[in-house]
């Protein structure tokens, strides 16, 4: 495990306002993940950060979340499904046919 990762699952008290990284580890999922889930509307960053800027999260939502199975299950879905498309992607390109249509399955409400 990253030492930095055990160091702050191990804090007492978590700062309010988390990082994307810090949000990955409270989550269970990993920090180039949570990009994926807020573009499908599943994670909230906090105020309104530009495209390009540093997205900060509320420990307590993410506390929230920890616990909603339902929740959890669906954000899982989604990776899946992220990573599925991609590599399909990929495997057409290589393969010189078109690209597959992305019709996303996994229900968001």
């Amino acid at each position: 495990m990253n030492p930095q990762r055990e160091q702050f699952l191990n804090l007492k008290a978590t700062p309010a306002r988390l990082t994307a990284e810090e949000a990955a580890w409270c989550l269970g999922f990993g920090s180039h993940e949570i990009p994926i889930l807020v573009a499908k509307g599943l994670l909230k960053p906090l105020g309104r950060p530009p495209a390009n800027g540093v997205k900060y999260f509320a420990a307590t939502a993410l506390a929230e979340l920890r616990e909603d199975i339902k929740w959890l299950t669906r954000a899982s879905d989604v990776i899946v499904e992220h990573w599925r498309y991609k590599n399909a992607q990929k495997t057409d390109a290589m393969r010189g046919s078109s690209p597959i249509r992305h019709n996303s399955t996994i229900a968001l409400t």
